[in-house]
């Protein structure tokens, strides 16, 4: 390009089509400009000018690389189209990071020579910051260490990374075309799920954790978080799930917690996690209207052992110290050790305190035996405090002051003993002793009462079963509630004795309403452990009442619990086999609330399952309650066994129950225990009660 040969910017717009060339420029929305042979801008659009952010008069006459775009010279496809005289595109960006593409066309006069170039520039920054963050995307996706999965709006799994694979041992063609469900590991109920749907519904994400199964059937735990991509329309367009496995996070975190809750050396809760515990267990207590015992335990004389021994042998009594004090306790219970020798024990949801004294007197005893440490034996005692909420204290640290003050003052009675915080303790125990010797006057003195609770069958609404309870009419007291005084019938092994009266009157009770009412009728009589392991020859004379009553089989049922069941010992098994020959049946009551005795269902012939009234409560609103209602009568019945639902209360209840296929059905819906004359005024109009109404005739 020689600048002789070509015309002067000022022949250039001195043309009469100026205006025309001028328009055209300025029509076009890309930067457009030409420049000389000496790169200086002759032409420029507006486009142009505000890019360069100038006037378009301001930009004449200078170089191109001093207004737009600013380099340090000539842009190399520039310079290639000017020189040799072919159309050149090119890209480049600038240092803002702006990118642009531009297209050079040489301008040659009419000898052939190239006097001019224009160029047309086009921003694609945008379209290259898509660019790039697609291609970022893309690697990020391919090479993330977390899991990734893309479904449609249907669930439906439509892409995976090599890091979803790597956790969950699925690939492509494994999981492609499948939904989320073929990780589920069944450990999460409906209700995660629903809740999770209702998030992403709602909100369009998900953040949470969740436990999964591996290809090959490993369950391992993710951190998930689901986020929902939509349509302009707003309906959903894709879901992506980012997860990574935190199965090993999570046991790390299991493993500080346990060393932060629980002593390394006795594997007990330590101080921490006692204040925890019985912090929940007063909450708990509070709800049911309970008592809770708390229980200061410290041992006598274990300086002298420790200083004499050394502290290995120390340590070894402390852990076997634990060992003897939780074997004395329930598994409700919570024993903790507070430091030094000092241990305490969180007896929550007593009904009543006499089981206090059992677990206190165990403990002494088995604290009494000696400690094998090496080649030496050793000898320690322990004092007991023990407080009770509510009755001592309503707080915490009030209640653990007078555990503890009690504590001391069974050291200064001399050690190796317990004693109670308050004189209303003392009270209660001499309230016992008089207990105990009114009770062995009240059946000589004719105080107690059977009362029959009505047993409905569901899909009749006939009634030809009633339960027997006892209940006792003290002189002074008036009526005292069987939960205050069979404990202590059954320690004093009075209970033997009030058991074969109650079975008896039973008996007669069952021949009468035979006789009025209903030729199968039957009563059930609850019989405890206590009674189980008495003198065999007692029960035989049941069955020769039987005889004498002339009573056809089988008009009782007695109703046992399942911690008999596992007393596996040949008393118990004898005298369940004998019932079975004379023509007795046996109900399971309080099923499920104990320990699990499925394997014993058909070895004993149990005829009846009764659902305790735990999961009756709140099936209206407990889901999970019905789910365990019918999953009981589905199990019982597949066994051919028939089953009996307690404390039945509402209609709702009583249609949920029929609805699940339960057999029977007692409760205050339709009648309180009441005495025998009224029993059998109940059973007369019976038949004319309509259950869909919830009669209530009696309660």
């Amino acid at each position: 390009m020689t600048r002789s040969s070509c015309h002067s910017r000022d022949d250039l717009t001195s043309t009469d089509g100026i205006n025309v060339w001028q328009a055209l420029f300025d029509s076009v929305t890309d930067p457009i400009f030409v420049h000389d042979a000496d790169m200086r801008i002759v032409r420029a659009n507006l486009a142009y000018a505000q890019y360069a952010g100038m006037p378009i008069g301001e930009l004449l006459g200078r170089p191109y690389w001093e207004v737009f775009p600013k380099n340090d010279g000539p842009i190399t496809s520039f310079v290639h189209a000017s020189g040799t005289g072919e159309q050149k595109n090119g890209e480049f960006t600038l240092k803002s990071g702006e990118t642009f593409t531009s297209s050079a066309f040489p301008i040659k006069d009419g000898s052939g020579q190239i006097c001019y170039s224009l160029h047309i520039m086009k921003d694609i920054s945008s379209h290259k910051r898509s660019e790039i963050a697609s291609q970022l995307g893309a690697q990020v996706f391919l090479h993330s260490t977390e899991g990734m999965m893309v479904t449609d709006a249907n669930n439906t799994i439509l892409a995976i990374n090599p890091a979803f694979t790597r956790i969950t041992g699925y690939n492509e063609s494994d999981i492609i075309g499948k939904t989320p469900r073929i990780l589920h590991s069944g450990q999460q109920d409906k209700a995660f799920y629903q809740a999770m749907w209702r998030a992403l519904t709602n909100e369009g994400h998900w953040r949470g954790e969740i436990r999964n199964r591996r290809k090959d059937g490993e369950i391992y735990t993710e951190s998930l978080v689901i986020n929902t991509i939509y349509n302009p329309d707003g309906t959903v367009s894709r879901r992506i799930a980012l997860f990574s496995n935190i199965t090993e996070k999570k046991k790390l975190e299991e493993q500080i917690w346990h060393q932060a809750n629980f002593d390394s050396l006795t594997g007990l809760p330590n101080r921490r996690l006692f204040h925890d515990r019985l912090t929940q267990g007063i909450k708990r207590t509070h709800r049911e209207h309970a008592k809770l015992a708390l229980i200061f335990l410290d041992l006598d004389h274990f300086k002298e052992v420790n200083d004499a021994l050394g502290h290995d042998m120390g340590d070894t009594l402390l852990s076997e110290a634990a060992r003897r004090i939780t074997s004395c306790v329930r598994e409700s219970d919570t024993v903790a050790r507070m430091g030094g020798d000092e241990f305490t024990i969180i007896l929550p949801l007593l009904n009543h305190t006499g089981g206090i004294d059992y677990i206190t007197e165990n403990i002494l005893k088995q604290l009494a035996e000696p400690f094998a440490l090496g080649a030496e034996q050793a000898f320690v005692t322990a004092s007991i405090g023990i407080a009770l909420y509510p009755d001592d204290a309503s707080d915490i640290e009030s209640l653990i002051s007078k555990a503890d003050q009690a504590m001391y003052a069974a050291k200064n009675l001399g050690r190796n003993r317990s004693c109670y915080f308050t004189s209303a303790l003392q009270e209660t125990a001499q309230n016992r002793m008089r207990l105990t010797s009114d009770l062995r006057a009240a059946l000589a003195g004719s105080q107690f009462l059977v009362y029959y609770q009505p047993i409905i069958e569901l899909a009749t609404g006939n009634v030809h079963k009633a339960e027997a309870l006892i209940r006792w009419q003290h002189p002074v007291r008036g009526v005292i509630a069987p939960d205050e005084f069979i404990p202590l019938a059954e320690e004093t092994g009075m209970i033997v004795t009030i058991g074969d009266w109650v079975f008896k009157q039973a008996a007669c009770q069952v021949k009468r309403l035979r006789a009025l009412h209903h030729a199968d009728f039957q009563i059930s009589v609850n019989e405890s452990l206590a009674q189980f392991r008495s003198d065999a020859s007692l029960f035989k004379t049941w069955f020769s009442h039987f005889h004498e009553l002339e009573l056809a089989e089988p008009a009782i049922v007695i109703e046992i619990t399942e911690n008999l069941l596992m007393d596996n010992s040949s008393v118990i098994t004898d005298k369940l086999l004998a019932f079975r020959d004379a023509g007795i049946q046996v109900a399971l009551d309080d099923f499920g609330t104990g320990y699990s005795t499925l394997s014993y269902l058909k070895k004993f012939h149990i005829d009846y399952l009764k659902i305790d009234r735990m999961f009756v409560n709140n099936l209206e609103q407990n889901a999970d309650n019905v789910a365990l209602c019918e999953a009981i009568i589905v199990m019982a019945h597949k066994l051919r066994l028939k089953v009996i639902a307690e404390g039945v209360e509402t209609e709702a209840q009583r249609k949920i129950l029929a609805d699940a296929g339960c057999d029977y059905a007692q409760g205050y819906l339709f009648s309180k225990p009441v005495p025998a004359a009224e029993l059998e005024a109940f059973l007369h109009i019976a038949p004319d009660l309509d259950l869909d109404r919830s009669g209530n005739a009696l309660a």
